[in-house]
């Protein structure tokens, strides 16, 4: 018989094949793989009554010229099963589902220990602190630390930090006082402790962790983490007020917090700290032979990447003869501008990317607020019309005023280029505008701006410790990022701890900040930049970074 002219319909095209009669089927789906693109093992030929067969007879088929035939199958190479399985989160076991979601492990309350548990908690915020306990062979009460955190990195569940609780009682027998008022049935509890003195304490218990290399990877570096990423330097300066032409005494010291005194006048941190950096003092003066007034003027010479604010609330009462808690309210922010508070020669090496820095955070939000408008003109679904943005990490100054124009120029016109290309853009000329000085000081702020990471307080108390957070580094630069919801799997009766997560950045040593409120489940506001602390009270730090 000859060969009839058939059509093979496939994927919606139609193809024409030469059918054979007098040869087997298999040979007729070569043709049509030939065509199609469908292998034989996968081909499926739809015939009246079934399907095309290997051993199918072409006379019981009885085909016709001109018949079409439909072919079912997939062409090409199917895809490859993932090379791990798809696992849900039900299926997850509590390691597992740590490593997956990002949710604020909380630690038990073991008798008065909340002090303990926000410290702990605050230190847990500071990435570069579990990356130096993890690269290093220490003992004691920072090995128990890092094992604390490993636990708490693998659970969901809340951990019972009893082995740390035990090593810091021996380390620090303050801390193991017992109460023995109120005490029912001759038992007598563990006393409540101060946050800022357990801040401290172990603060200086982990300056035997040895500090992290600088940029080039060299290994031989002498300072320690505590001095790289959370010690400062402060220059005081004592002028003669009763004798000018007695040149002033200039001294050095390494400072680990910076105080904030509150007084009846005092409503805002910044004036507290100015208030404690800057006073009066009698003194013996070498020249005038007696007693004189001096003013005294402290700067910071050096900030660390984690700047603690201690809020001083207690103070010396002569009339009762003890001290008494200071309860006026002092209202911070959640961004700190650290230029005020540092010296003349330090202000001029931030200030060039400090400026640059709020230059892009507005250049940001513009560019945002133009893609939000042209989504919603293009009509597209409510869902989709957010644009997700992180704020700059770095500044720069106004030598490059000609491409921040031009960057303008294009929102207001309202046709933006992708956002990396701005990004890029952004993250070498930060890099231009970071001092050397800094580059060679591993852990110390390159913007003097910072973020409030975490706080340490005590129920119905006014906050007392803070700490703040600093974007460093000359290439940092942020990505992309949305704020998210972290919820404490437990907490303390008495005991309060907010901190912030933060996201990293696509490079670099900078950082995005979400505060969290480790007592209850509440979206905080964003921040971005620097670390720096706080503290509100005697008892407990407010850090920032």
């Amino acid at each position: 018989m000859a060969p009839l002219s058939v059509h093979i319909k496939h994927a919606g095209k139609v193809h024409d094949v030469q059918l054979d009669p007098d040869q087997p089927p298999s040979v007729f789906k070569d043709a049509i793989y030939q065509v199609t693109g469908v292998p034989i093992e996968r081909m499926k030929v739809m015939i009246k009554g079934g399907m095309l067969k290997d051993d199918t007879d072409w006379k019981k088929v009885a085909p016709k010229d001109g018949q079409t035939f439909m072919v079912i199958g997939a062409a090409g190479e199917l895809p490859k099963p993932p090379e791990k399985p798809v696992v849900f989160l039900e299926d997850m076991d509590d390691s597992e589902l740590a490593q997956v979601v990002s949710y604020p492990v909380g630690l038990v309350n073991l008798g008065n220990t909340c002090y303990m548990n926000s410290t702990v908690q605050a230190m847990r915020a500071i990435v570069e602190l579990q990356t130096a306990l993890n690269a290093s062979s220490v003992t004691g009460l920072p090995n128990q630390l890092r094992l604390l955190f490993n636990n708490m990195s693998k659970t969901t569940e809340s951990v019972t930090p009893s082995s740390f609780l035990l090593a810091l009682r021996q380390a620090f027998p303050q801390f193991a006082e017992l109460n023995r008022s109120g005490m029912k049935g001759g038992a007598a509890g563990y006393a409540q402790q101060d946050a800022e003195e357990c801040w401290t304490q172990v603060l200086h218990a982990l300056k035997v962790v040895p500090g992290l290399p600088g940029p080039s990877g060299s290994s031989a570096h002498t300072k320690g983490f505590v001095e790289q990423f959370i010690g400062g330097e402060m220059r005081r300066e004592l002028k003669c007020d009763e004798a000018p032409e007695e040149p002033p005494s200039v001294t050095t010291e390494k400072v680990l917090k910076v105080d904030c005194n509150i007084t009846i006048s005092t409503n805002y941190m910044l004036s507290g700290i100015l208030d404690a950096l800057d006073g009066k003092l009698e003194k013996n003066s070498p020249s005038l032979g007696r007693q004189a007034v001096y003013t005294t003027r402290s700067r910071l010479s050096r900030i660390p990447s984690y700047l603690t604010v201690h809020m001083v609330r207690f103070a010396w009462r002569a009339d009762i003869g003890k001290k008494a808690k200071i309860m006026r309210k002092v209202k911070f922010p959640l961004e700190f501008d650290a230029v005020e508070i540092v010296t003349d020669d330090l202000k001029e090496k931030l200030l060039p990317i400090s400026r640059r820095l709020k230059e892009i955070e507005k250049d940001r939000l513009e560019r945002r607020k133009v893609r939000k408008r042209t989504k919603v003109a293009a009509g597209q679904p409510k869902k989709d019309r957010d644009v997700e943005m992180t704020d700059a990490s770095g500044a720069a100054s106004g030598s490059t005023a000609n491409a921040h124009s031009s960057e303008n120029q294009e929102v207001a016109g309202g046709e933006l280029q992708d956002e990396s290309v701005y990004r890029e853009k952004e993250l070498k000329e930060l890099e231009a505008l970071v001092h050397a000085d800094f580059l060679a000081d591993v852990g110390s702020s390159v913007s003097g701006l910072y973020e409030l990471l975490s706080s340490r307080t005590k129920e119905q108390q006014p906050m007392q410790d803070t700490t703040w957070a600093s974007s460093s580094g000359a290439s940092s630069t942020p990505s992309l990022g949305k704020p998210v919801i972290l919820e404490s799997r437990k907490t303390t009766r008495t005991g309060t701890s907010l901190m912030m997560k933060r996201c990293p950045f696509s490079r670099g040593r900078s950082w995005r900040l979400w505060m969290v409120e480790v007592r209850t489940r509440r979206r905080m506001s964003c921040c971005t930049r620097p670390k720096l602390s706080l503290d509100f009270s005697s008892s407990f730090p407010l850090w920032y970074f």
